[in-house]
């Protein structure tokens, strides 16, 4: 999955590791911008203030066994690629607001950052690195090791805990989509989903609202309704969708409504790579049929899921994806005229079949032990290039957290999807990083 190759083709120079973008990667290169670079963020709070030098030596002693975070984009002459870095990744005071624009320079050093700010810990990736599932894995190792030169404690190496004194397998490090391609891909071609609009934040400001519910509450009600969490919060955020749309337009002139739902595709095919391995489904209806119940919405969309999430059809999906990069004419054409082809067919089919992302980690297994030093843990996605509001959601410790983002002023679709809930039997706690937001349910 690396490879050597010799810097300026002096054999007496220090060779360097080099990781081809993974299939999913390579699209974040091409359409990157100044609005939008593509970046994630999972982060921990303690229940005690950061120590800034011992999470330095934390991240430092990552390397060896991570190194596929420690590296570099390079542009190449037909791809981009991913270069081990010889530059420390100095943890930083978090600064301005979450997801800051990640550009080309920052992103020439490393295309992560550790970032600090009080209890908290926070992990922040350019995805061309890995998906919300790899960087969990990545931040939840840091936090352990940290916690045990903090506290001179030992953490048992299980669930996504592991020895950092152990060499990566070459499963980590592998491209899982190639592996899992069908011979024939499945096609692309989706009717286009109702789209947000509001005023821009001035100089890409984005507000972060959190809301904050009990699990075990949220679970109790997506179960009467015989659906997952998942299908349940994207039927809530369907039909605030749908009551937004009803306000603005008229039926006949209405689109569909749908959920872009990313899926981990490690629990279908048994990937243990920490690089990108999932896909999204579009799941929703199209309220100019009828109007929907809440339960109906629910059990269209799980149904949906269900049908839509099985190996098969997500081999087809993959397909459609790696099938082009071994075309001989797409392999040997230069970058500079990729990266225009690439923008314009993401501009195309890339967003356009979801209103909003709603994307759900799940299964955070972490060691006993630290659950006494951890309060809380997150996962914040930033909006996409098309639409200005998002989703994320990660449960710990009882608490389920979820982040909605936008990088509008308008916060309607905060008040709606959260009243919502509260409408539904589930009790809220908001959080917001601007003040005087009225959002409170």
């Amino acid at each position: 999955m690396y490879n050597h190759r010799c810097e300026g083709g002096d054999i007496n120079t220090m060779q360097k590791k080099w990781y081809r973008l993974d299939t999913a990667a390579l699209i974040f290169p091409a359409i990157a911008s100044r609005d939008w670079s593509n970046v994630f963020r999972v982060s921990a709070t303690l229940n005690e203030a950061v120590d800034p030098e011992v999470l330095q030596q934390a991240a430092d002693d990552m390397r060896s066994r991570f190194p596929s975070f420690f590296v570099t984009l390079r542009k190449g002459f037909f791809w981009y690629y991913l270069e081990e870095s010889h530059l420390p990744v100095k943890v930083q005071s978090d600064f301005a607001y979450p997801l800051t624009f990640m550009s080309q320079r920052e992103l020439r050093r490393n295309c992560f950052r550790i970032l600090y700010y009080q209890n908290r810990i926070a992990v922040e990736c350019f995805h061309s690195l890995a998906d919300g599932r790899g960087g969990s894995t990545f931040l939840c190792n840091l936090v352990a090791h940290y916690l045990e030169l903090k506290y001179r404690i030992e953490i048992p190496k299980e669930g996504l805990i592991t020895d950092l004194k152990t060499t990566p397998s070459p499963e980590e490090l592998e491209d899982s989509f190639l592996k899992n391609a069908a011979p024939v891909a499945s096609g692309r071609k989706e009717e286009r989903s109702y789209r947000l609009r509001g005023t821009r934040e001035p100089s890409g400001f984005r507000t972060l609202t959190t809301g904050i519910v009990d699990t075990k509450t949220l679970l109790d009600a997506a179960h009467r309704y015989q659906v997952t969490v998942t299908a349940f919060l994207t039927a809530a955020m369907v039909e605030s969708v749908i009551g937004i749309q009803n306000d603005r337009l008229p039926k006949k002139r209405q689109r569909a409504v749908k959920i872009t739902i990313p899926v981990d595709l490690r629990r279908l095919y048994g990937s243990r790579t920490l690089r990108n391995f999932s896909l999204v489904l579009n799941v929703g209806v199209d309220p100019r049929y009828g109007d929907y119940s809440f339960e109906e919405l629910a059990k269209s969309i799980y149904h949906q899921l269900c049908t839509m999430a099985t190996k098969q059809n997500m081999a087809g999906m993959i397909a459609a994806n790696v099938i082009p990069q071994k075309n001989a004419a797409i392999r040997l054409t230069p970058v500079v005229i990729k990266n225009p082809i690439m923008n314009a067919i993401y501009r195309r089919v890339g967003e356009g079949g979801g209103s909003l992302c709603i994307s759900n980690i799940t299964g955070l297994s972490l060691p006993e032990i630290m659950n006494a030093y951890i309060a809380r843990m997150e996962f914040i996605i930033g909006p996409q290039r098309s639409y200005p509001n998002n989703c994320s959601v990660l449960s710990y410790g009882g608490k389920t957290y979820i982040n909605m983002i936008r990088n509008i002023r308008e916060s309607e679709l905060e008040r709606r999807f959260f009243s919502r809930l509260v409408e539904l039997g589930i009790p809220v706690e908001i959080e917001c990083n601007r003040r005087n937001e009225s959002c409170i349910v």
